[in-house]
């Protein structure tokens, strides 16, 4: 006969013999010397044996039907007792029954064991051994395949979660390494599990280095907790600022101004640099950096440089703080007499350009200005950059030290001879030379007798005959002309150059054809108010008056006469002295005979308005008039008549030039 052996029941209803405890020699044990009591559990004879503590069953014999229906109920609940009440998603405690190369079976008392994965112990794995008690994590109480699911590392955070929880709550320091850097900011190790460490909360101050941290372990405290996702935020900011507040409020009840601080440069920005004092900022203009000129701070220090200042200035609260460092050094325009004179030369670096000169700073905190005046002995510097270059360094005179005012100036003409001394010996009075127009203006004309050596030819002084309103009439820009040395100013370096002068006066000569009552012709080249001036042969210019252009009266002189037209004149009056030459068209035509009077009307003739005025003033005048039809109602005049009647330059006495025929006056001019 076969014999079947049974171990642990697989179901407390499943109809099985169930095993129960069976002496091996006797019906009853022993225990503590006396008697035990029998099992509770009656054993069956019929088809049964016992061998040890196994009970043998008849193969024949149909399982579990020797119990009746309330055994069995009695064995289910037996069955039961040795299970624990388990629910899935919670940390349990269970033995090691079991250990492979790749898995540890654990017994948390329930029905079947689970099985972990040995890796998930880490490197404490390789000291476990059968019967220690760990800890696990229930995910699953039965999967699809009816398996126990467990899990080690889920425990082990379940744990630490529990203690970052609490540690959000009570505000404990927790220690966390910064594993690697992500977008803005640090992944860390929290006691196993990664947070998150913004880069706005790993410093007080802007982080520029993210990896410099990489592997350090900071004090951080937990800020944020995303329990759905898991997430924990962290910072280690929280803690410095805490650790600043006391070292802040120190700092500020012992400010005072003039003390000497060190700080760290904390920012730069155009207007200056922040420091900070040990959890206090303050700024340091810049202005305050350096006695000499500052474009940028970054000039002067850099970040995170340690530096030392002193208060100048702050607030009632204390919030704004004002700093400097210049101040800690001597003032460079202390002692300046000891250390430059008038008349030393410099060297120093072109710093700043204006209209009226540069400035040059020979050393930090002391500048010079050069005025365009004392750049060039010769030439006319209209601006700085004509000879200098920003941040050129030059060789300069001083010339003068204003200590009350800060002020130096410098010269860099004076690095060489002025040539103006030498002047009037290679430009004497009155000498001849041969120069190129550079420029003109209203008042005359620049000509460059060499390189960088002008003179100036006056309005004046371009014609002996012309009455020249602008150089431009007579001269080009480029144009070179004959020029005579009229006047050398050596303290206001002018050349005063004549040009009519390389040329004999003709006014001397010209009595002999333009003396009075001569006879010419002249084009007209202009029309005034007062007559017209017109253009003699030989180039000489003379006036005709309103009064003496015509034998009628004229209202608007272009209604009958043009730019460009010839006319027949008769000097009247002759002045060489002034230059002044005045003639008549009427005198002319009064010994003319008919002919040329009517060949004057018709090129010049009388207006409508003119004729019918004259008309009616004959009119009036004829005694008895009534009925009788003048000439001018005929359609004609008495040409003859007109030119008679015409009032004689004697009886008008003398005649002024007018002001557009006057020679300019020689004044002080700018030169161009």
């Amino acid at each position: 006969m076969s014999e079947v052996l049974t171990a642990k029941p697989s179901s407390a209803t499943t109809d099985v013999a169930t095993t129960a405890p069976v002496a091996s020699t006797g019906s009853e044990h022993k225990h503590n010397g006396k008697s035990a009591p029998k099992s509770s559990v009656p054993a069956r004879q019929s088809g049964r044996g016992t061998r040890g503590n196994l009970t043998i069953i008849d193969p024949n014999t149909k399982l579990g039907s020797g119990y009746s229906q309330s055994e069995r109920d009695q064995l289910a609940k037996m069955y039961d007792q040795t299970l624990n009440k388990l629910t899935a998603n919670e940390i349990v405690k269970g033995k090691i029954v079991a250990i492979t190369d790749a898995e540890i079976a654990i017994d948390i008392g329930f029905k079947s064991e689970g099985v972990v994965s040995k890796s998930e112990f880490g490197p404490a794995a390789n000291d476990l051994k059968i019967g220690d008690e760990v800890e696990v994590f229930l995910e699953t109480i039965e999967d699809k395949e009816g398996r126990l699911v467990l899990s080690r590392k889920r425990a082990e955070f379940i744990r630490v979660w529990q203690k970052i929880i609490e540690a959000q709550k009570t505000g404990e320091v927790l220690l966390a390494r910064c594993d690697r850097r992500i977008k803005g900011g640090m992944v860390v190790d929290l006691m196993g599990v990664e947070a998150f460490l913004p880069g706005s909360q790993i410093d007080v101050k802007p982080v520029r280095d993210f990896d410099a941290f990489i592997g350090k372990t900071l004090d951080v405290r937990v800020v944020k907790i995303n329990h759905p996702n898991e997430n924990v935020v962290v910072s280690h900011k929280v803690l410095l600022e805490e650790h600043l507040t006391e070292q802040r409020k120190e700092i500020v009840e012992r400010l005072e101004r003039g003390q000497v601080l060190e700080g760290t440069v904390k920012a730069i920005a155009d207007f200056g640099a922040f420091v900070d004092l040990g959890g206090v900022d303050g700024l340091v203009h810049i202005t305050d950096l350096s006695w000499g000129r500052v474009s940028h701070p970054s000039e002067i220090i850099k970040l995170d440089q340690t530096v030392t200042v002193v208060v100048l200035d702050f607030d009632e609260n204390k919030k704004r703080i004002s700093l400097g460092m210049k101040q800690l050094t001597p003032h460079p325009w202390a002692e300046i007499e000891s250390r430059y004179t008038l008349g030393q030369k410099v060297t120093g670096k072109v710093v700043s350009m204006t209209d009226y000169g540069a400035f040059i700073e020979i050393e930090k905190g002391i500048e010079g200005l050069i005025h365009v005046s004392e750049m060039s002995w010769t030439q006319h510097i209209k601006h700085p950059s004509q000879i200098l270059q920003m941040g050129q360094q030059v060789e300069a005179v001083i010339l003068n030290i204003d200590q009350d005012s800060k002020k130096i100036s410098l010269g860099i003409k004076q690095l060489e001879p002025d040539p103006w001394t030498m002047f009037l010996e290679k430009y004497p009075m009155g000498s001849k030379h041969r120069g190129i127009v550079r420029n003109l203006t209203n008042f005359g004309a620049f000509v460059e007798l060499e390189p960088g050596v002008d003179g100036l030819v006056h309005i004046s002084d371009l014609s002996w005959t012309k009455k020249v309103r602008h150089p431009g009439e007579v001269l080009k820009k480029g144009e070179e002309i004959d020029v005579m040395i009229l006047g050398i100013d050596l303290d206001n370096r002018r050349i005063s150059l004549g040009h009519k002068q390389v040329l004999d006066n003709p006014w001397e000569n010209l009595e002999t054809i333009y003396g009075e009552g001569k006879d010419t012709e002249g084009k007209i080249v202009r029309i005034i108010e007062k007559g017209v001036i017109v253009e003699l042969p030989m180039g000489v210019d003379g006036f005709v008056p309103i009064s003496q252009l015509a034998f009628y009266p004229i209202k608007n002189i272009s209604d009958s006469f043009k730019s460009d037209d010839n006319l027949n004149l008769r000097v009247i009056e002759f002045d060489a002295e002034n230059k002044k030459i005045v003639l008549s068209a009427t005198e002319w035509l009064k010994g003319q005979d008919r002919s040329a009077l009517e060949e004057f009307n018709a090129k010049h003739p009388i207006p409508k308005e003119t004729l019918e005025e004259m008309a009616k003033r004959r009119e009036e005048k004829s005694a008895g008039g009534r009925g009788k039809r003048s000439k001018v109602e005929e359609g004609g005049v008495d040409l003859a008549q007109l030119v008679e009647s015409a009032p004689s330059p004697s009886e008008l006495g003398s005649f002024e030039l007018p002001e557009e025929m006057l020679t300019p006056e020689k004044g002080e001019t700018t030169e161009g």
